[in-house]
C-alpha cells in the first residue's frame, strides 16, 4: 500500500516539473518573438530613414530637369558641365554649372586619404605593437579625443593655423586653397582610420605572429608580411570610414577652402568650392530654382557616395575573402 502511495506522488512530482518546464519554455518562446520582432523594427526604422532622405532628396533635385517644373527648368548638360556658378533670380542669366565642384571635391578627398591614410595605419602599427605601454596609454586616449572634436573646430584651427602658413608660401594672394582642405581633411580621418585599423590588427590570431617569430622573421617583417596583410579587411573598412567623412565633410571645409564661383581647380594653391559647402553656403536664403538646384547638387553627391560606397565594399569585401 505504502509503495502504491509513493508512486502516485512520484507520478504527482514529474508532472508538476513537467508543467513548470513547459510554463519556462512558452515563456522563453514569448520573449524570443518580442525581442525578434523588436530587432525587425529597429531595422525597418533605419531602413525607412535611408529611403524616405533618398526619395525626398531626389524628388526636390530632378524637379528643374522637367519641362512643367513651376519654378523653371535648366539643362542637365549644363548643370554637369558648367564651370560657373551664379544664381540670379532672372533664370536666364543665371548659371548652375557644378563640374568645377565635382573636380574641387574628388582632388581634396584624394589628397587626404593620399596623406592620412599611411600616417594613419602606421599610427595604429605604433599603437599596437610597437609603442611601450606608458606611450600607448598617451597615444591612444589623445587619438579618441581628437574624434570627439567638433568639426567646426578643426575649421576654425585650420582658418587660424594651417590658412596663414598657406600663405605664406603660395603664389597666391590667400591661403584658402585645395591645400588648405586637404590638410585638414587629412587631420580630420586620422580618428576613423586609426581606431579601426588598430582593432582590426589586435583582431589577428596570436598564432600567427608566434608562427611568423618562429620561423625567424624580425618584428618589423612579421608587422609588414604577417600582421597588416591578415588585417587588410578591416583596415580597408576605416579607410572606407575615413573617405566617407573626408567627402561629407561640411563645416571645416568651409572656413578654409575659399569657395571661388568658378574655375576647376589647377594647382594645390587655387581655392575650391565642394559640393557639400556649396549647399549648407546658399541653402539658408534660397528659394524657387536656386533651391531646387541645391537639392540637385545633393542628388550629385548621394549618387557619388553610393557608388564609391558600392565600389569600396566590393573591394573590402574581396580582400576578407583572401
Amino acid at each position: 500500500m505504502d509503495i502504491n502511495l509513493n508512486m502516485v506522488d512520484d507520478n504527482k512530482n514529474k508532472l508538476i516539473d513537467k508543467s513548470i518546464d513547459m510554463k519556462i519554455d512558452k515563456r522563453r518562446v514569448v520573449l524570443e518573438s518580442v525581442a525578434r520582432k523588436m530587432f525587425l523594427l529597429n531595422a525597418c526604422i533605419a531602413v525607412i530613414s535611408v529611403a524616405a532622405i533618398a526619395f525626398f532628396v531626389f524628388y526636390k533635385g530632378l524637379q528643374p530637369f522637367f519641362s512643367n517644373n513651376a519654378e523653371g527648368t535648366y539643362s542637365l548638360i549644363d548643370f554637369l558641365t558648367g564651370t560657373e556658378w551664379r544664381p540670379n533670380d532672372n533664370i536666364s542669366s543665371a548659371l548652375y554649372g557644378i563640374l568645377y565642384m565635382i573636380c574641387g571635391s574628388l582632388m581634396a578627398t584624394a589628397g587626404a586619404i593620399m596623406i592620412g591614410v599611411p600616417i594613419g595605419i602606421l599610427t595604429a602599427v605604433f599603437i599596437s605593437k610597437v609603442a611601450p605601454i606608458r606611450i600607448k596609454k598617451i597615444i591612444k586616449p589623445a587619438v579618441e579625443l581628437l574624434a570627439g572634436i567638433p568639426s567646426v573646430i578643426y575649421g576654425v584651427f585650420g582658418l587660424g593655423v594651417i590658412v596663414p602658413k598657406i600663405m605664406q608660401i603660395s603664389p597666391q594672394s590667400q591661403g584658402q586653397s585645395l591645400l588648405a582642405v586637404i590638410l585638414v581633411l587629412t587631420i580630420m580621418i586620422l580618428p576613423t582610420v586609426i581606431t579601426i585599423s588598430e582593432s582590426a590588427i589586435e583582431a589577428v590570431p596570436k598564432a600567427y605572429i608566434e608562427g611568423s617569430y618562429g620561423l625567424g622573421a624580425s618584428k618589423i617583417q612579421t608587422i609588414f608580411k604577417v600582421i597588416l596583410p591578415a588585417a587588410k579587411s578591416g583596415i580597408l573598412a576605416g579607410v572606407v570610414l575615413g573617405i566617407g567623412r573626408a567627402i561629407g565633410e561640411t563645416m571645416a571645409v568651409m572656413l578654409v577652402a575659399g569657395n571661388p564661383i568658378a574655375g576647376i581647380p589647377t594647382s594645390i594653391w587655387d581655392p575650391i568650392r565642394p559640393l557639400t559647402t556649396n549647399i549648407a553656403m546658399e541653402m539658408g536664403y534660397a528659394f524657387g530654382l536656386h533651391q531646387e538646384i541645391l537639392f540637385s547638387t545633393g542628388v550629385v553627391l548621394f549618387i557619388f557616395i553610393i557608388i564609391l560606397n558600392l565600389i569600396l565594399n566590393k573591394i573590402t569585401a574581396k580582400a576578407g575573402e583572401k
